[in-house]
């Protein structure tokens, strides 16, 4: 499992702060990122020209399958690169499609299918700290971030039957 790192030394940073975060926090974080701007930032995954929408969809429709707790589990684990069968497919994934995938789990956790953030949830002043940083970044460094944090996830992919 490949990707590319922006060279950007606010991006690492803010990547680095992100990942420090325990894996809720950093779930909520995202949640928070997508409230506040999904309207200008994740439209963006699914024009990307390496994107492949139907691979995502496929991904997401398998979590979307799965109880609340399951489903929440699927993203502790993506975060932690637990070797589960998700996590391998989420692992042989494009970085651009990896963020669609992200960018569905929002929706349906606007929709309801995926596991909500539960009501009232407030963010820790770090990550709070941290969503108002990520705001101020252009649009493009939004995007690398993104792509930086997410691409990582998962596990490694299996050859053969080993999948």
């Amino acid at each position: 499992m490949t990707y590319t790192q922006t060279s950007d030394p606010t991006i690492r940073k803010y990547v680095e702060s992100w990942r420090k975060l325990d894996v809720d926090e950093q779930l909520g974080l995202f949640w928070f990122i997508y409230k506040e701007m999904g309207n200008s930032v994740t439209p963006a995954a699914p024009a990307a020209s390496t994107v492949s929408p139907e691979i995502a969809e496929g991904l997401f429709n398998q979590v979307k399958e799965l109880s609340h707790e399951e489903q929440l589990q699927v993203q502790r684990d993506l975060i932690n690169k637990a070797d589960t069968q998700i996590g391998r497919e989420y692992g042989s994934l494009g970085d651009t499609t990896k963020l669609l995938f992200w960018y569905r789990l929002s929706q349906g956790m606007d929709s309801n299918v995926i596991i909500p953030v539960p009501a009232g949830y407030r963010l820790s002043s770090e990550a709070e700290n941290l969503l108002q940083q990520v705001k101020e970044l252009a649009f493009e460094q939004q995007i690398n971030l993104f792509r930086d944090y997410v691409s990582p996830m998962g596990a490694e992919p299996k050859a053969g039957a080993e999948i």
